[in-house]
């Protein structure tokens, strides 16, 4: 072979150094190529150059070994995968719901190693173990609530995508990158055949140990996975490809930048695109999928789900946390989203469940990859016999027919208000020992206090009543359920909510009766609950500390009494007040009046000024004591209001007599007057000891006849009249010295002018 002696060659005329580079593998004129690559060429043409090297390339990183084995499964192009065997067997993870399994895995092998040591034979025992074993387990996985199908969708030893692909095609090639700068490793998509079919892969790829889930963002795709799958898409439709998504991701990666690139774009791109696929599309939900994450590779003709796989819109913690404000509640949130396999074939959002091995995927993953390879074949057989236009409304009508309704139904009227039931808050109970304890230190304080004369802890009663009252209530709960009337107290309450509309409306018989049987019922044979003795332990401890509480109010309202009585009479022993009271006495009785109405304007003015004066140094006296003083009201006061201004007596009585006349007219009418009689009635039945249902019908009709009389007593002409001699009245008594007058009916009671004390409402 040639080589270049020099280190540079020189070309002159019209020759341009790309023309030497017009074949790869002839070289140029002779000269290999990867002697020229070691050449620096150039050409001259009028004192112009032009240079190119040719570095050497560095060497890829694509696992490529050095003697890569043709006849390998799935192909020698698998050699490029990133994907490798562990080479450490991954380590066995227990859930919290399988340890009572534990315990006969850990007798068998105990039995098992007796019999190597001692060469005894134990063969029965062993097989007796082992049935008992595979009974357990099968007892244990027919029978999974919903939280622990998430906990299996969730295992850490739960075959992955690729897992499955390696398993159930002939060949599989990856396809990398989104052509816009990034590959994400958390979606992997390639092409691959099963049983000569071909077929478009791609779905969401996780770890199988800690290392792999960080590089994989733990299955959590960013918008350059969804492009990567997008394109694959566009590839898929044009060449015919069917296509299969594999689902398993708790969500669309949520980070800051993942929004700046447009997360949400790339999602809603690939739905839109996903709906105009000229291609069947089968989606398998192989772990968890989440919201629009899971949803962005899953609008698909078939949607598919392992048993044991869950697909939510929010896990069961978000949920939780959201509406219960505790992710303790997650169990209860799994139940009501309804995200199980069986509950999404019932509610018509998959179309079938692939069967997995007792203990889930990661017990077989080869025998879950052949169901898998099974349902696909299924699924495609049906698909591709369908035409172009048949398929896409085939998949428009799946969508559409998610979210059932019924027409022409009513309504209950209470729900239109407020559609959603409220739900229970979750209680998390607290041990008795420990709320013993509380109660303990709670009485030891109080006894301090008494001690000391201090303030008791009333903060900390408070507390401890409100914890009693809840621990109490869920108490009853407990013992509802355990006795098995929780379904009918449930029933019934909803029954007694329709049935009582309004607070007044009558209680129907048949229902009371209910109530009451229910009542005995539960009565009866609350002593059998299992938690009796801690319901009434707790009972006991609520009415100590009530006592407590009570004796605590009763002591500080009774010396607030004290000393507020002390200071008053401090205020009324002042000399310069007792002289004012004793001038003012002196006073009246010289005027020789036989009624305060009857006492000069000069005089009246002289008692408001005393009197505003005593309830000015009374208010100080309740401020200084750190009250609220919100009316002050002294019988002076009351003795002036109750006096009429003088004029106006005849046109008060004018007035009570109409008022007192329509009432009558009220009372004649036939309808109110049965009320009445009905009233009588049902108090002669009643007697001295009504009954829950006698109290209720004579509410009921005590507030009809009251209701009846105010509507007919509220007439314009009544209200007009009323107001206008309001009116008079105040304005006669403002320009009279400052006096407010009543139209109270009662008369005032004469030389009686005695302070007694204010009355008060405080805050």
């Amino acid at each position: 072979m040639a080589s270049i002696s020099h280190s540079s060659v020189a070309f002159s005329g019209t020759s341009m150094a790309s023309d030497l580079l017009r074949s790869s593998s002839n070289g140029v004129s002779g000269v290999p190529l990867k002697a020229l690559g070691r050449a620096r060429f150039g050409t001259r043409r009028r004192n112009f150059t032009v240079s190119a090297k040719i570095g050497k390339a560095k060497k890829h990183d694509y696992p490529w070994p050095a003697d890569p084995d043709p006849n390998v499964k799935g192909g020698v192009l698998t050699h490029l995968s990133y994907f490798k065997p562990l080479k450490e067997k991954p380590k066995q993870v227990t859930l919290d719901f399988e340890k009572p399994l534990l315990d006969l895995q850990k007798k068998i092998v105990d039995v098992q190693r007796m019999a190597n040591e001692t060469g005894l034979d134990f063969s029965d025992q062993i097989i007796s173990l082992e049935n008992k074993y595979q009974q357990a387990l099968k007892d244990l996985y027919t029978h999974l609530t919903p939280i622990q199908r998430v906990g299996i969708a969730r295992h850490p030893n739960r075959p992955t995508f690729l897992d499955h692909v390696f398993n159930i095609t002939d060949k599989f090639v990856e396809l990398h990158g989104d052509r816009a700068g990034y590959n994400d490793p958390a979606i992997v998509t390639g092409i691959g055949t099963i049983d000569g079919r071909r077929y478009m892969f791609m779905g969401h790829q996780k770890g199988r140990n800690t290392k792999e889930n960080v590089q994989r963002n733990f299955g959590m795709p960013t918008p350059h996975g969804y492009r990567k799958a997008l394109r694959m898409m566009y590839y898929a439709d044009h060449h015919g490809f069917p296509i299969i998504t594999f689902i398993d991701t708790p969500g669309a990666y949520a980070d800051l930048k993942s929004e700046e690139l447009g997360q949400g774009e790339a999602i809603a791109h690939n739905l839109r695109t996903m709906f105009g696929l000229k291609v069947p599309i089968v989606s398998i939900v192989i772990g968890e999928g989440g919201s629009g994450g899971a949803l962005a590779i899953g609008c698909a003709n078939k949607l598919l789900m392992l048993e044991n796989a869950v697909f939510y819109v929010a896990s069961p913690e978000a949920c939780a946390a959201i509406l219960w404000k505790s992710a303790k509640a997650a169990p209860r949130a799994a139940e009501k989203l309804r995200i199980t396999a069986g509950e999404l074939c019932r509610l018509q959002v998959a179309d079938g469940i692939i069967p997995e091995p007792l203990g889930g995927a990661h017990a077989d993953p080869s025998w879950t990859s052949q169901q898998i390879k099974i349902a696909i074949f299924e699924a495609m057989d049906e698909l591709t016999k369908m035409e172009t236009q048949e398929l896409l409304k085939h998949r428009m009508l799946k969508f559409r027919k998610i979210g059932g309704f019924q027409e022409g139904i009513p309504v209950d009227p209470e729900r239109k208000v407020n559609m959603k039931k409220r739900e229970e808050p979750v209680v998390d109970k607290t041990p008795d020992v420990e709320l013993e304890d509380e109660v303990e230190k709670l009485k030891q304080k109080i006894l301090k206090a008494k001690k000391s004369y201090t303030e008791l802890p009333e903060s900390g009663l408070n507390e401890m009543i409100e914890k009693l009252q809840n621990e109490i209530e869920h108490e009853y709960s407990e013992a509802l359920q355990t006795m098995g009337l929780k379904d009918r107290f449930v029933m019934l309450r909803e029954e007694f909510a329709k049935a009582r509309t309004s607070q007044d409306e009558l209680l129907h018989p048949a229902l009371a009766d209910k109530i009451a049987k229910l009542k005995d019922e539960f009565n009866q044979r609350l002593s059998e609950a299992p938690n009796y003795p801690s319901l009434m332990n707790k009972l006991d401890m609520l009415n100590e500390i009530s006592k407590a509480k009570t004796i605590s109010e009763r002591t500080k309202a009774t010396t607030l009494k004290q000393e507020i009585n002390k200071r008053f009479k401090e205020v009324m022993d002042r000399a310069d007040l007792k002289e004012k009271i004793e001038a003012l006495k002196a006073e009246i009785e010289n005027s020789e009046m036989s009624t305060i109405g009857d006492l000069d304007d000069e005089l009246k003015e002289k008692i408001v000024k005393a009197k505003k004066e005593i309830e000015f140094e009374m208010a100080e006296v309740l401020k200084s004591l750190g009250l609220d003083v919100a009316g002050v009201e002294s019988k002076a006061m009351d003795l002036i209001q109750e006096t009429p201004v003088p004029g106006f007596q005849s046109k008060i009585e004018e007035l009570n007599e109409e008022i007192n006349k329509g009432i009558e007219d009220a009372i004649r009418s036939s309808d109110l007057k049965s009320k009445i009689e009905l009233l009588k009635l049902e108090l002669a039945k009643a007697g001295q000891t009504p009954d829950l249902e006698s109290k209720d019908k004579i509410r009921a009709l005590d507030q009809e006849i009251r209701q009846t009389i105010a509507e007919a007593m509220n007439s314009s002409e009544l209200l007009e009249k009323f107001e206008k001699l309001n009116a008079e009245i105040s304005e006669s008594a403002e320009s009279s010295g400052g006096l407010n007058g009543s139209l109270s009916k009662e008369s005032p009671k004469e030389n009686s002018f005695e302070y007694a004390g204010p009355e008060l409402e405080l805050n």
